[in-house]
């Protein structure tokens, strides 16, 4: 399997936010050829010191690298990806992380 995982920090906006992830990215990149599963975190997300400023995490998985590749080149990947600049326009809110996986 391959991840990708999205951190998204505290939007200015949450509603605004969660109605455009929830009712239009999410429905775009479910049609993404490929996609195997997508989960979201869901309550606060904290780290061993505490509190953080990461809002959502989005955890996408494909079988591999290659079948995210080609489905993130596919025109529903490429709709996905710049639908996510409007509800995230600032790189700065958010962080991608691609990674094939095994299991042990």
């Amino acid at each position: 399997m391959a991840g990708m995982v999205v951190i998204y920090k505290q939007p200015a906006d949450v509603k605004a936010f969660d109605k455009h992830y929830f009712e239009t990215h999410i429905p775009l990149a479910k049609k993404i050829p490929g996609l195997r599963k997508y989960e979201v975190s869901q309550g606060p997300i904290t780290v061993v010191a505490g509190p953080s400023d990461v809002y959502l995490i989005g955890t996408l998985h494909f079988d591999d690298l290659d079948a995210m590749k080609k489905g993130f080149a596919s025109p529903e990947g490429k709709a996905a990806g710049a639908d996510r600049r409007l509800y995230a326009p600032d790189e700065s809110g958010v962080q991608m992380f691609l990674f094939d996986s095994r299991d042990v």
